[in-house]
């Protein structure tokens, strides 16, 4: 999942939102200068990113894609998703997405100083291009593709990749439809059960 998701998924706890965040630009264990929480909630990260990589919803909607768009299928619905979701929000969330979007930047912004530079980077271009509520737009999706992809070592097909995944639209968008509700329902349990763990 990207960035909206894993930011919703963390429920109302900023703390867990801001390491859903950090999930994606750091690597190994959580830095110990981190709070607690925080660590709990790039290790939520990490759990979701797997939860959804097995769930067969999420590796239906990747075989409707055709090479060479498949080997980069984990990318694409990744993104694909956050747009599913920024576009159909108020089924999902109580808050609406701009203040949700607006909350979550501010968020980033009390604690840039200790945010990692990439992450520093993307919060610029987070404000730039409003996101994550930009991601309802297909523009800002498509223009969001081309930028990972540039940023990818080898050549690859993410900039052309939008027709393809609005060709496709009503298909995986009943798949997540199926998947989102049971990925919520796994993240409020592992938030759940690692609360009920030790102090």
């Amino acid at each position: 999942m990207n960035h909206l998701a894993h930011a919703l998924l963390a429920g109302d706890d900023d703390a867990l939102r801001l390491g859903g965040m950090l999930g994606d630009f750091v690597r190994g264990a959580p830095d110990v200068a981190w709070p607690r929480e925080v660590a709990e909630g790039i290790r939520l990260h990490r759990a979701i990113d797997v939860y959804t990589d097995a769930h067969p919803e999420v590796l239906a909607a990747k075989a409707r894609l055709a090479p060479p768009y498949r080997r980069y299928a984990g990318i694409l619905l990744d993104m694909w998703f956050d747009h599913c979701l920024a576009r159909d929000f108020p089924r999902w969330s109580a808050v609406p997405l701009q203040p949700f979007s607006r909350d979550l930047r501010a968020l980033l912004r009390e604690r840039e100083a200790q945010l990692p530079p990439p992450l520093q980077r993307f919060l610029v271009y987070m404000q730039t291009h409003d996101l994550p509520a930009g991601y309802a737009q297909p523009q800002v999706l498509g223009r969001a593709l081309a930028g990972v992809g540039q940023r990818l070592q080898r050549a690859n097909p993410l900039a052309e990749a939008l027709p393809v995944l609005q060709a496709q639209a009503g298909v995986l968008d009943r798949h997540f439809e199926a998947f989102f509700p049971e990925l919520q329902a796994f993240a409020r349990g592992w938030i759940a059960q690692e609360r009920l763990g030790p102090v």
